[in-house]
């Protein structure tokens, strides 16, 4: 992974074999980001995604193993008990065109991933809703 600051934005790179979760975070831990939206796009041949189930209050989780286009990859950084946490979604298309997506878990880059992290002032923690069952926005002061 490489990358650059101009102003709030970092333009990331984020090269072949390189998970993009985990470099997000090593991103983000490095420079001391804790409110950002991103947003990427880039080809991925092993990426999980899944759906959350209110009813059942659990992820349901899809893995793929083909090289794909990311049509979307798009979320929020905050933090929940002052640490790092993401809330990212992707969606990606196959050589037919048919695009699965979901809660991104996991996405092995094949070629090369094009992220921009937005940085914002301030701080969005996280907190566990019981009723719902996710770790939801907690605005502090």
């Amino acid at each position: 992974m490489q990358f650059r600051r101009f102003g709030n934005k970092y333009f990331v790179r984020i090269d072949k074999g390189e998970e993009i979760m985990s470099q997000l975070k090593t991103l983000c831990e490095k420079e001391k980001i804790t409110l950002a939206e991103v947003k990427a796009l880039g080809a991925v041949d092993d990426f999980e995604v899944g759906l959350f189930d209110v009813n059942e209050k659990k992820y349901h989780r899809n893995n793929f193993k083909f090289p794909a286009e990311i049509t979307s990859l798009w979320g929020t950084v905050t933090t929940m008990n002052g640490k790092f946490y993401s809330h990212i979604h992707m969606s990606a298309g196959d050589k037919e065109g048919k695009v699965f997506g979901g809660h991104l878990t996991r996405a092995v880059v094949s070629a090369t991933c094009e992220m921009i992290v937005e940085v914002s002032e301030g701080v969005v923690e996280r907190k566990f809703n019981e009723e719902v069952g996710l770790n939801l926005f907690e605005f502090v002061n």
